[in-house]
């Protein structure tokens, strides 16, 4: 790997890490014991200091090791996670976040990012101090213990809580630049043995990369030492006082308490091992012990007794505390499921999927071609051939766009941050209630989904969300909440941003309409069209202007932002009750099945996901009315023919196609019917973009356009125009006289 591409996955990596370290700081704060969330916010802070020393990223790796110090200290016991020290951790966090981005961005940290580096490097070693940690000058950095090793048993008379040993237990990875830097991982080994007796060692080998591969300068050894010393810890510790800062390096006093060495299990790496392997390397089981313990379970298999399992027979004998050997069980089940899970993972570009699509794309439009001569020309063979080369694009398709389908999970956990902070900045106590967090769509609606969505939680916050002594006069409770949830419907992706606040004010709202001219002041408005005016540009009824709201910037942003994305956004609420704000939008943005209608000899595409039924029309239903009557329900009709001013007069025959979104359904009175067909949508240019009910074009088999009909837009325009008194066909003689006017 060349060493531009290493810096951009230690970048992409870090990311990563950093945005998993903020989910658990954000979780710790709830339960501030959580020892395995605690070590998960350690590991990312140390293989990000690990990963940033390989490149020299020097600011990084200082930053991070005093960082590195707190967290082991809080793991030690030293430090307790409260509140205070979660809100360090996230600025932490936040600053390593700034440093990547620096990185990132190929620029170097300026005076108010030294700035804050330095103020939160005080505050880190004040913790410190306060602890009365010796990491307040110069702490030995633990990092991710990997595989220990051997001490002796369990053994029944054994002090409970603790391993009955006379030994120690070292555990010691070296860092790679051991070597490079001019030292022997064998001399400290060696070294060892003038303070004692070093009763069993397992050298570590399982990091050591392919021969065609091995950098000769670098050390990728550990090893597990099971060592019997009358020295104090001080002094062991000492034998390692070059290469602390680098390596990682547990030791465990003799007699030390079970939990030490279930901890020390947890954080062994996830590789293959046995049960009997892993005792061995925690140092609670010695190889004689394990060997003797196989061999009786070779005995009783070959003699037809029942095989007792290994743990059971180790606890058995005493030889093995009950809950080191759950926890070895525990740390096997996990570094099996890593295993499968890292072989099933692969990272790939997104611009190179993104150009799988557009490839697929155009081989959809080439075989739509290709069958389309097929057709004409009646050659039997190749039409059939071409029928299964389509059905076989349709797998393609379908494959190629589930690899850019992604959890909308990620995109709704970054709000744990920012509903934390902007309660704490608002004074209230809200909470984030994620549901269907599980829901798939399209890698693109997400990225793109991110602005808008940041921008109704606050909205949701700082207008829904009461003040606690107002919640309390409602009959609320005191905790204010805020959800997000997102289910597939109708071959759409739904998304609600709602709240238990106090709802928007109806009054208020059509005032300020009518003051800015919005709404005449005789007209009737129904709840919807009334809350729609937020989405004006400007609008806000905010009292005050704040660091969140109330400039009248924001919603009219949202709806264009997902007008963008072919979706529709709607707004219900319920004074005194809440809020809620509805997103639909298309699973994906690239291709789709269609179904293709043609009126004269223009043809129109419409998404097969939305169209509940077609009917064929009478010839006084063609001509008579706008409004059709469905088996008892009425049902408006959109007559495309009129709504786009297509020339011709209509055919003899005249079909209705009814569709449905948002929710309501409308009928599209067309010439023709024309099937299925796979649909590559292609955005409209700019020109073009503020044409309502059109969301895109597709290129046919013959070379022709289509449009592609924004049904959802559509219906909502058809609706509004139906409650003001007019229908869509009036709208050319509308359009007419007012021409005229001018």
């Amino acid at each position: 790997m060349k060493m531009d591409e290493a810096l951009q996955a230690f970048i992409t990596e870090s990311r990563e890490l950093l945005e998993r370290m903020e989910e658990a700081l954000l979780h710790i704060e709830q339960q501030p014991d959580d020892a395995e969330t605690i070590n998960a916010i350690f590991r990312a802070a140390h293989t990000i200091k690990g990963s940033a020393g390989i490149f020299g990223l020097n600011d990084i790796v200082a930053f991070t090791h005093v960082a590195e110090n707190v967290l082991d200290d809080v793991r030690k016991g030293r430090i307790r996670f409260d509140g205070a020290l979660a809100n360090l951790f996230l600025a932490v966090a936040d600053h390593i976040h700034a440093l990547v981005e620096l990185i990132a961005n190929e620029l170097e940290a300026d005076e108010a990012c030294t700035r804050a580096g330095a103020s939160l490097t005080a505050r880190m070693e004040a913790v410190l101090r306060a602890a009365g940690s010796p990491g307040a000058s110069a702490h030995q950095p633990e990092a991710t213990p990997a595989a220990p090793h051997d001490a002796p048993a369990q053994a029944a008379g054994a002090e409970p809580g603790r391993v009955d040993t006379d030994n120690w237990h070292i555990s010691i990875r070296f860092g790679r630049d051991t070597m490079r830097e001019g030292f022997d991982p064998l001399s400290f080994v060696r070294f060892l043995t003038t303070l004692g007796e070093i009763v069993h060692i397992v050298t570590l080998v399982e990091n050591v990369p392919p021969l065609s591969e091995l950098d000769p300068d670098e050390c990728h050894l550990g090893f597990e030492i099971g060592f019997r010393s009358q020295a104090d810890k001080a002094s062991i510790e000492g034998a390692f006082e070059f290469v602390r800062e680098d390596s990682q390096i547990r030791i465990l006093p003799p007699r030390s308490r079970i939990s030490e060495y279930t901890d020390l299990i947890a954080a062994l790496p996830e590789s293959d091992l046995r049960l009997g392997e892993i005792l061995i390397r925690c140092g609670t089981l010695t190889r004689a012990e394990l060997d003797a313990a196989l061999d009786e379970q070779t005995v009783s298999g070959h003699e037809g007794r029942p095989v007792e399992p290994l743990g059971q027979m180790l606890i058995e004998r005493a030889q093995v505390h009950p809950d080191v050997v759950d926890a070895a069980l525990v740390k096997q089940s996990k570094a099996r499921e890593s295993r499968q899970s890292d072989t099933n993972l692969l990272r790939v570009d997104a611009a190179k999927l993104d150009h799988l699509i557009d490839l697929v794309g155009e081989l959809i439009i080439a075989g739509a071609g290709a069958h389309l001569i097929a057709r004409k020309h009646k050659i039997k063979d190749l039409t059939q051939a071409t029928s299964a080369v389509s059905r076989l694009m349709e797998e393609v398709r379908d494959s190629a766009l589930n690899l850019r389908m992604v959890q909308i999970a990620g995109t709704f956990n970054r709000f744990q941050r920012v509903v934390r902070d902007v309660s704490q900045e608002l004074n209230k106590d809200i909470a984030l209630k994620i549901s269907g967090a599980e829901t798939e769509l399209d890698k693109t609606v997400v990225e793109k989904l991110a602005d808008p969505l940041t921008h109704l939680v606050r909205n949701a916050m700082d207008h829904g969300i009461e003040s606690a002594e107002r919640r309390a006069a409602a009959g609320k409770p005191a905790q204010g909440t805020v959800s997000l949830h997102a289910q597939h419907e109708a071959g759409q992706v739904v998304i609600e941003v709602s709240d238990d606040g106090g709802g928007l004010a109806k009054e208020r709202i059509l005032k300020k309409g009518i003051e800015r001219g919005l709404v005449a002041p005789d007209a009737v408005l129904s709840d919807k069209d009334i809350f729609n005016l937020v989405f004006q540009p400007g609008f806000s009824t905010a009292e005050q202007v704040s660091n969140l709201s109330g400039r009248g910037v924001g919603m009219d942003v949202v709806k264009r932002s997902i007008n963008a994305l072919r979706g529709t956004i709607d707004l219900r609420s319920t004074e005194g009750v809440g809020t809620t704000v509805c997103i639909r939008l298309p699973l994906t943005l690239a291709i789709i099945d269609g179904f293709l209608l043609g009126v004269g000899k223009s043809s129109y595409v419409v998404p097969l996901s939305m169209v509940v039924e077609c009917i064929e029309m009478s010839r006084q239903q063609a001509t008579d009315k706008d409004w059709l009557d469905l088996r008892g329900e009425v049902l408006p009709l959109v007559r495309l023919r009129e709504l786009y001013e297509i020339e011709g007069e209509p055919g003899r025959r005249q079909n209705v196609v009814v569709v449905q979104g948002g929710g309501k359904r409308v009928g599209l009175v067309v010439d023709q019917l024309m099937g299925e067909l796979q649909t590559v949508i292609k955005p409209l240019g700019k020109v073009f973009q503020h044409v309502r009910g059109v969301g895109g074009f597709t290129i046919l088999g013959s070379g022709a356009v289509a449009l592609l009909l924004d049904v959802p837009n559509l219906v909502n325009q058809v609706t509004q125009q139906s409650e003001a008194g007019f229908h869509p066909r009036q709208l050319p003689a509308r359009r007419a006289a007012l021409q005229d006017a001018e």
